[in-house]
């Protein structure tokens, strides 16, 4: 037996040059991969790692631990709603028929026999009561059908909507118009109640349920339609209600509100209409923080000095209920007489701390030595535009042969105008479309005589009745003419004749592509970016938020509890509407949301309504739980870094909305609201929060037209774009294309009144059209008024479609 020799030897020992073969690779040991992932791994690689190597039975015993977690969960919800300890259990009556009597429906509520009823007197109708059997507290609240604001503002905090049917046609126009806005808005849990079925033939019942389940399956997809005739039926429908899954609306959820019970106002020191306001409710939706600032709905944003913990208004011990039942027949207890029987002092449950309150401020002070830009006073700005007046040089139309002199003393029609350069393209445009409909009459006017006698016929029949109506039709013609127009001939502008062409459109420029060309967003910003708010990255300041409102669950003044918030510096006017029976509703406000900032939101224009809406059109926005006023401006919504804008809403698609508003964190519903010279609103369009960036570039396009006057191969000669030579040689750069496709540039001009010779990439035809795009960056009006009043009436674009509804 040989053994081989180890260390020194005889040996063989490879020398420098031996060949060095590829290690194999066709599988990795366990025991090695182990060792190698134990050290310099992250510890979500292991989670990862030993989430995959669970056995079958381990990964079947997780599930079910989870489906355990989330039943308990949705049943502890459940326990709460209503429950003791919790807030009752808010349900607001809609009525969707002029038909229905809700009064009805509350009595049926009322005079169950096992409940103790507690009549609300101040604030908007309805009452409290509680049922000893189940132990759950409701409140029901009747929500007034011919204020659409109010019906809103009862959604964004009501646990539940019951809609009231009518039995024949289930909801009319107004009812319709209500169910969109609450739907765009966001639908919290629901039920459907029908009255009137009970007097009804057996055989007729079975008819009237399936044609009102033909009409709610539109609307409500396998929703179960309850009668509400008899007490044992609105039993029923309480038990379901109590028992139905939670829906949850972001928005709400996330942030602490309250339902006004009972307002007080004292007046402050230095005037009787701003003072402190005593708002007494219960708190809903997550931990109430003094330190915070709250939201009234309609009225703007505040801060708060103190929260009390006061009697609640219905006593919540059983004992005192069943006593309250027995005196109920023979006396009429005030809605707060449990408080004095209890005689409870008020106890203080937080104060605000000076060091911790959030701020009020809500706009950027500009400093005008920040930077190397220097934002200019009014009084320089008003000193330079005098000095421009001075130094212009005006083009005047003036007979041949007049001097100077008497050139002086004519006075012109573009004298005095002033304005800003969107104004102006505005007006410009007005023009000449003005010019366009004088032309067009000039070549039909030997038909005018012929007509004459009809018109006069026609208008004798037709005719405004007031002034102001014939103002408004006259108005809304015009946007109708401008809609067609921008339509058949998107961004076309006609070469003014008096104006140069580079002084009538020095701030736009030409690109040589929409989509790739850069565009420096910090270019020539306005004086009002310089009074908001921006953030470096905005989705992950919400993360930061929101993970801090989960640690911070459980401080502040707990859900369900009744307080009394005392908010400082509020106007008189908040005390005057909650007097009119107008439900007052409070948000508290998360970190930043006071700020003002660049909102985008991405709607759609709402079907029913046909009138043209226009950029910078003031309307009233509805974003999450706002409602403030202002005047958004519409853009394509495209996955590019710029933005071609819209000068009206499209019916066709999706639209971005940008405006001036406070900071929201979404997801945040959105509405757009039309109010009326009579006080009512109409639904113009729906959407979401999309982001609050004020990078996002929006570009106004311009289209200057001209047609080939003589074509040779690939080159032409262009008339009617420009109508001199400077033009011609300032706009050389810029590329040009035709309505058939062609591209092309400048060669260069010909003449003196603005001919030029172009090159393109193949021989144009005689009937083409030559075009060249210039763009100009916009941004939106300085426009937002916080105090929107809630009492409003349902415009007539709700009455209408009525074949929609059914």
């Amino acid at each position: 037996m040989v053994v081989p020799k180890e260390g020194g030897g005889g040996g063989h020992r490879p020398g420098a040059l031996k060949q060095q073969n590829k290690p194999h690779k066709a599988g990795r040991h366990r025991r090695n991969s182990t060792r190698r992932h134990a050290v310099g791994v992250s510890a979500k690689t292991l989670s990862h790692q030993k989430r995959q190597n669970l056995a079958k039975m381990d990964r079947k015993h997780r599930a079910s631990q989870l489906r355990k977690q989330s039943k308990e969960a949705v049943l502890a919800e459940k326990r709460n709603l209503g429950h003791k300890g919790g807030p009752p259990h808010l349900v607001v009556v809609v009525p969707l028929h002029a038909n229905v009597d809700s009064q009805s429906v509350l009595h049926l509520f009322q005079s169950n026999e096992a409940s103790v009823v507690c009549q609300a007197e101040r604030g908007f109708p309805g009452f409290v009561f509680q049922c000893p059997r189940s132990k759950l507290r409701w409140q029901f609240v009747v929500a007034d059908r011919g204020n659409l604001l109010a019906i809103l503002d009862l959604a964004k905090v009501a646990d539940t909507l019951l809609f009231v049917l009518d039995l024949l046609e289930g909801w009319d126009a107004i009812g319709n118009n209500c169910l969109s806005c609450i739907f765009a808005q966001g639908l919290p849990n629901y039920g459907l109640a029908v009255q009137g079925l009970a007097d009804e033939p057996l055989k007729k019942q079975i008819d009237l349920q399936k044609k009102l389940r033909k009409v709610t399956e539109k609307r409500f997809p396998e929703a179960k339609l309850f009668p509400l005739d008899t007490e044992q039926e609105s039993a029923l429908l309480l038990h379901h209600l109590a028992t139905q899954k939670q829906r949850h609306l972001a928005f709400r959820d996330r942030r602490a509100h309250l339902l006004t019970e009972a307002v007080e106002f004292v007046p402050g020191p230095g005037s009787d209409l701003v003072g402190t306001l005593k708002v007494s409710g219960y708190v809903r939706g997550r931990s109430l923080n003094v330190n915070s600032l709250v939201h009234i709905v309609g009225h703007g944003d505040f801060q708060m000095s103190q929260v009390d913990a006061t009697p609640e208004p219905f006593v919540p011990n059983l004992n005192a209920a069943k006593g309250q039942r027995r005196r109920r027949q023979g006396l009429q207890d005030s809605p707060f007489s449990g408080v004095a029987e209890m005689e409870e002092d008020v106890q203080v449950l937080m104060r605000a701390d000076p060091n911790k309150q959030e701020s009020l401020q809500s706009e950027m002070v500009p400093d005008p030595m920040d930077g190397e830009q220097t934002w200019p006073t009014e009084e320089e700005l008003n000193e330079a535009a005098e000095s421009l007046k001075q130094t212009k040089k005006i083009s005047k139309k003036v007979p041949k042969g007049t001097s100077a002199y008497q050139a002086a003393w004519i006075v012109n029609e573009r004298e005095g105008e002033s304005g800003s350069d969107d104004e102006q393209d505005e007006a410009n445009e007005m023009e000449e479309e003005m010019f366009t409909e004088e032309a067009i009459s000039q070549d039909g006017s030997s038909s005018e005589e012929e007509e004459a006698t009809e018109d006069e016929e026609c208008e004798s029949m037709v005719l405004p009745e007031t002034e102001e109506d014939a103002e408004e039709e006259e108005a809304v013609l015009e946007k109708y003419q401008r809609e067609r127009q921008d339509e058949m001939f998107p961004d076309e502008v006609d070469t003014p004749r008096d104006v140069l062409a580079k002084i009538r459109f020095q701030k736009y420029r030409g690109l040589k592509s929409f989509r790739t060309s850069p565009w420096d967003p910090n270019e020539n910003l306005p004086r009002d970016y310089a009074r908001i708010f921006q953030f470096q990255d905005f989705f992950q300041t919400r993360k930061h938020v929101f993970r801090q409102l989960k640690k911070e669950e459980d401080d502040g003044v707990a859900v369900g509890r009744y307080v009394t918030l005392h908010i400082c510096n509020a106007p008189a006017s908040v005390v005057e509407s909650f007097q009119q029976r107008v439900p007052l509703v409070l948000y508290e406000l998360l970190p930043y949301e006071q700020k003002m900032s660049v909102l985008n939101l991405l709607v759609r224009r709402f079907a029913s309504y046909t009138e043209p809406i226009q950029a910078k059109e003031e309307v009233i926005v509805h974003c999450g739980f706002r409602r403030f006023q202002t005047s958004p401006l519409y853009s394509q919504h495209s996955s590019g870094s710029k933005h071609k804008l819209e000068k009206f809403l499209r019916a066709d698609g999706t639209t971005m909305a940008t405006l001036y508003g406070p900071i929201t964190f979404p997801p945040a519903s959105v509405l757009f609201f039309k109010q009326k010279s009579d006080g009512s609103h109409d639904l113009l369009a729906t959407g979401s929060l999309h982001s609050v960036d004020p990078s996002r570039v929006i570009l106004k396009r311009v289209v200057l037209s001209g047609h080939p006057f003589k074509i040779h191969t690939k080159m032409a000669v262009v008339r009617y774009m420009f109508f001199n030579r400077e033009d011609v040689l300032w706009f050389k750069p810029v590329a040009l294309r035709t309505k058939w496709g062609r591209r092309g540039h400048i060669k260069e001009p010909v003449g003196t009144h603005g001919l030029m010779k172009c090159q393109f990439d193949g021989q144009l035809k005689s009937q083409d059209t030559v075009l060249m795009t210039l763009y100009k960056r916009v941004f939106p009006k300085w426009i937002y008024n916080s105090h929107v009043p809630g009492l409003c009436e349902i415009g007539e674009s709700a009455l209408c479609h009525e074949e929609e509804m059914n």
